[in-house]
């Protein structure tokens, strides 16, 4: 391949984010366990809406799982089901492209197998949804609220041209943009056979994607991911039965796994399980989250949280879970430290990559210099 004007010289002083075998191979079984438990219980959450128990007879792309590293190993912060960053990680890796947040979407290597493989599970989601395993989507659209607004665009962009490129004309679309109801969604009057979902509606509900909704249940559009994944996986709720033991041995785990799968979750409840004074005395142990955030809103860091604010927090919308702190890496020659996650990417039991993001501030983003994907060195 020919980099061509986006080629750069890798600078040999780069630092790497060192993950250990061991570690990774903890994140990939916990990954593969929290799937297998997911489709064995699909009704665990009592309340979740009409959107996530239909089951569409396929499961979603770019699933993430969230880590932080400590000493005594990986530990699972939160799972995603519209997770970005899976291409720019993999220029962070790839000596052909440059770090940071900018994806050059005029590259496509046909024989790039990382790319590959991501295109791979778009195909394989429309397949399973029309039951032939020859079916290629004929249309694709990237559906976000307002997507050139958002950050990690590029990326769509990037994903687009990939798609495009395989043969699937693809199209970056806020939902105003489409005509959606029961008998499908088109755009321009032709119908589109997939959505890749980066809306942060995960239940469809809001009123944008009424007519998603009513296509959804109907059958007549490919959605990934969905509100069914989101529910089995992505819901917030779930930390509080999988840093169980004694829940998940109910639930038909072995002892050996239910222990295995606690101990790579910090202990997350309900703030109203818990003895409010007691939680308020013990704050910085804890941070405090919204059942349905997303993206870091509404985290609250316990040792900053305030007590007005903490007296306004809804018990039975707020999970507590132990405070994690991310491992730190030096990212440059003045010895910045960094906070790092670690996101693993997934489809099915398939682990499609690893990625280290370093970050400055409370929660994860790349709007900071310095901040972005960094390479990853196993050891």
């Amino acid at each position: 391949m020919t980099p061509g004007p986006f080629s750069w010289q890798p600078d040999p002083h780069r630092p790497h984010v060192t993950i250990r075998r061991r570690d990774l191979r903890h994140m990939i079984r916990l990954a593969r366990s929290l799937r297998r438990l997911a489709l064995s219980h699909p009704r665990l959450l009592p309340d979740t809406p009409e959107t996530a128990r239909f089951d569409p007879g396929h499961e979603a792309v770019m699933m993430g799982y969230d880590f932080h590293l400590t000493p005594e190993g990986p530990r699972l912060i939160e799972v995603n089901t519209n997770a970005g960053g899976a291409l720019l990680a993999h220029c962070a890796q790839n000596p052909c492209f440059p770090p940071g947040p900018r994806f050059p979407p005029e590259i496509h290597d046909p024989e790039d197998r990382h790319q590959t493989r991501l295109l791979e599970t778009f195909f394989e989601e429309m397949a399973r949804f029309g039951g032939d395993p020859a079916a290629r989507p004929r249309r694709i659209v990237i559906l976000d609220a307002q997507p050139e607004a958002q950050f990690l665009y590029p990326e769509m962009v990037a994903c687009a041209t990939l798609l495009t490129a395989a043969g699937s004309p693809c199209a970056i679309l806020d939902p105003s943009e489409l005509e959606m109801n029961a008998d499908g969604v088109f755009h321009a009057g032709n119908r589109v056979d997939l959505i890749y979902n980066r809306h942060c509606d995960f239940y469809l509900e809001s009123p944008p994607l009424a007519g998603l909704k009513a296509a959804w249940l109907n059958r007549s559009v490919c959605l990934t991911p969905n509100p069914r994944l989101y529910g089995l996986l992505a819901d917030k709720r779930h930390l509080v039965v999988w840093s169980d033991p004694a829940a998940l041995v109910g639930l038909g785990c072995s002892p050996e796994e239910a222990d295995f799968i606690a101990s790579c979750v910090p202990e997350t409840r309900f703030l109203h399980q818990r003895d409010r004074d007691q939680v308020w005395k013990e704050r910085a142990r804890w941070v405090f989250k919204p059942c349905q955030g997303f993206g870091g809103r509404g985290v609250l860091m316990g040792d900053k949280i305030s007590r007005a604010r903490f007296d306004s927090l809804e018990p039975a919308a707020t999970l507590v879970q132990r405070h994690v702190p991310p491992s730190l890496t030096v990212v440059d020659s003045q010895g910045t430290p960094l906070k790092t996650d670690i996101r693993l990417f997934v489809y099915r039991n398939r682990i499609l990559g690893v990625a280290a993001r370093a970050y400055r501030g409370q929660v994860t983003n790349f709007r900071e210099p310095g901040n972005g994907f960094q390479p990853i060195r196993l050891i």
